[in-house]
């Protein structure tokens, strides 16, 4: 699930912290980066339980309404839809999402006001409506209608992007990455596999995990030669004035460029020119493109990297 894109994002992190720090340890740079990528991790099963919180308040309001003193009909007879969708007790038992829970608590108590408010939302649109309308929906129904409910109301939710970055620090850059994967996680889901259903591990493989250890400490060990090709091709520019960020993104890119042959410099040189674009001033991209552009250009011609 930590894809590339977030392990780039996070090694620049690090790397800036590691400039920003005058206790510089390789090893603690390595156990931050990691502890970071964890964090990330942590993100997707945090979106993957408001489904379940959610679904969690609404029943609380049905027993809540039933036991009033004098409950109406529809306070008796509620429409029950939602508590038993099949997808969600799917979901709320299974396996993976219970032993992770247990191994590392969360929970969306302290967030019950936006909870609340987001069900009456969900409550209140055309795609419940629908969804409760349905005579007697399928599997593949439950799941769609949370699927639609998680692009509507989840994704790119500003209110909820400010309570994750106020949650942790490490979820700042993450959210809209890790909701793609929540969503994903959602298609996914079979009846066939009920509370067995995998979950996304957290990396693809162990080649990803030793990716972002690699990509750490090639940028940092061979910090002179790329400050030095970086100075070389900037020789127009007062060195001196170039914008921090923008030199540790083209550093990181070109530790990315010599120490991964198999990863295409295209590939490399559009994924960090957006980083720059986001990180650094609205001319980095432009400025990052064109130095590491002229670099990657030259240093094939002489043989010095050698690529797939």
């Amino acid at each position: 699930m930590i894809n590339r894109v977030l392990i780039r994002i996070r090694v620049v992190q690090i790397v800036y912290s590691w400039y920003q720090n005058t206790n510089k340890n390789l090893q603690n740079a390595e156990k931050e980066l990691l502890f970071g990528l964890q964090k990330s991790y942590d993100l997707y099963y945090y979106l993957l339980l408001l489904i379940i919180e959610l679904t969690g308040v609404y029943e609380n309001r049905i027993e809540t309404k039933r036991n009033k003193f004098l409950p109406t009909e529809e306070d008796l007879y509620p429409n029950t839809r939602l508590v038993e969708n099949k997808f969600i007790l799917h979901l709320k038992d299974n396996k993976q999402l219970l032993a992770y829970l247990a191994e590392r608590p969360m929970s969306w108590r302290a967030n019950g006001v936006f909870v609340k408010n987001l069900l009456d939302k969900i409550l209140a649109s055309e795609t419940y409506q629908e969804y409760v309308g349905l005579e007697n929906p399928s599997y593949a129904d439950d799941r769609e209608f949370w699927k639609k409910i998680f692009k509507q109301f989840i994704y790119a939710n500003e209110e909820l992007a400010d309570i994750l970055e106020d949650e942790s620090i490490y979820w700042n850059d993450d959210v809209e990455i890790v909701e793609t994967f929540a969503l994903k996680t959602i298609k996914q889901f079979s009846e066939q596999n009920g509370a067995v259903q995998p979950l996304l591990p957290m990396f693809k493989d162990d080649e990803d995990r030793q990716y972002a250890l690699k990509l750490l400490n090639d940028t940092i060990l061979n910090e002179k030669k790329y400050r030095d090709l970086i100075e070389k091709y900037t020789e127009k520019w007062d060195f001196e004035r170039i914008a921090f960020m923008d030199m540790l993104i083209m550093q990181v890119a070109l530790a990315e460029i010599f120490t991964f042959e198999s990863i295409p410099a295209s590939v490399t040189l559009n994924e960090y020119i957006e980083i720059a674009k986001y990180y650094s001033t609205p001319k980095s991209g432009t400025f990052v493109n064109g130095i590491l552009d002229a670099i990657v250009n030259d240093v094939k011609k002489t043989n010095q990297i050698f690529k797939n």
